[in-house]
């Protein structure tokens, strides 16, 4: 089958989530190369081969990482020059998007962003005006270079051992350009992240303040899982914007997700819609979100969601 490169998202040998969502697409499609650049790559091995990555281009080089994005297209451009892949696959993250974009520049090519899934042909799925239209486009010119959304596929473990070959590219004056002078790691807290979480409690318009979002808070610790927000309260200055579920905030797909005293605008749910098991807690009984759950309360959140967590607690 053909090859198709996968660029690794990772931090420090940290696989991202998306990564091995590429991984599973690409098998589909052919046989999934993953792209790797940097340090930390004994780490993470396993995790690639987990996930069926047929074989590993190693550029560890530490210099492709010390520069603003540039060094990560000038290598995919070498290996598409060299190896002929069918396609590649990237992170629709904002970087990964520059990737695509400086790939198909060097390597005259089209490209696709914000893909949520790929077809037969590489015909590109893409959701749009919050998940209301479904379009679809494919590459006419070069080597399909796809941008796909994180949690728009299920990863699915299909161990294989991976080959592994090193490979290097020599950097211009113009992929040093803008050189990383300082990194700093974000503080985070006990709760897992929110576009990886497994579950997700989410807040919205009806929860009324900042003060309330502790109800959203205890329910979601009670679980494990991580709080997000509609743009109805991060606007209003209830939750942080960076915690905001939705076609303008961050694209969620858990095993639950828990909707509070959210109404369920198509905007919100363009940004989870794709969740596993969804529930909602409301007290309109025509809330737009009844429509896409699995299962719905229909009461006062103030009094529901404690009371859930309350259960949830006895029986731990």
């Amino acid at each position: 089958m053909s090859e198709i490169l996968v660029l690794v998202d990772h931090v420090d040998g940290d696989v991202k989530k998306v990564t091995l969502e590429l991984l599973t697409l690409a098998n589909r499609l052919g046989d999934a190369a993953a792209v790797w650049v940097g340090p930390g790559y004994e780490g993470a091995k396993d995790k690639l081969a987990e996930f069926g990555a047929k074989k590993v281009y190693l550029a560890a080089d530490g210099e492709l990482t010390s520069y603003v994005v540039a060094p990560k297209a000038t290598l995919l451009a070498k290996l598409v020059q060299d190896k002929a892949p069918a396609a590649v696959l990237v992170a629709a993250t904002a970087e990964g998007k520059e990737v695509a974009g400086r790939l198909a520049i060097k390597t005259g090519s089209g490209a696709l962003t914000d893909v949520v899934d790929v077809a037969e042909g590489f015909v590109g799925e893409h959701s749009i005006f919050g998940g209301g239209i479904i379009a679809h486009a494919k590459v006419r010119t070069g080597t399909p270079i796809i941008a796909v959304r994180p949690n728009s596929v299920a990863p699915e473990a299909a161990p294989a051992t991976p080959a592994e070959e090193q490979v290097s590219v020599e950097l211009s004056g113009a992929d040093k350009a803008a050189k990383v002078v300082e990194k700093v790691v974000e503080e985070k807290g006990e709760r897992p992240d929110l576009t990886e979480a497994a579950i997700v409690v989410s807040g919205g318009r009806g929860v009324g303040s900042g003060e309330n979002f502790t109800i959203i808070e205890a329910l979601a610790d009670t679980l494990g899982g991580a709080v997000g927000a509609s743009r109805a309260a991060t606007d209003a200055g209830w939750y942080p914007h960076q915690f905001q579920v939705g076609q303008t905030g961050k694209t969620v797909s858990p095993q639950l997700y828990i909707a509070v005293g959210i109404s369920g605008a198509i905007q919100h749910r363009a940004g989870m819609q794709t969740s596993k098991t969804i529930i909602a807690i409301n007290k309109d009984p025509e809330a737009p979100i009844f429509e896409l759950v699995d299962y719905g309360v229909v009461g006062d959140l103030f009094q529901v969601a404690p009371q859930l967590t309350e259960e949830i607690n006895k029986r731990k």
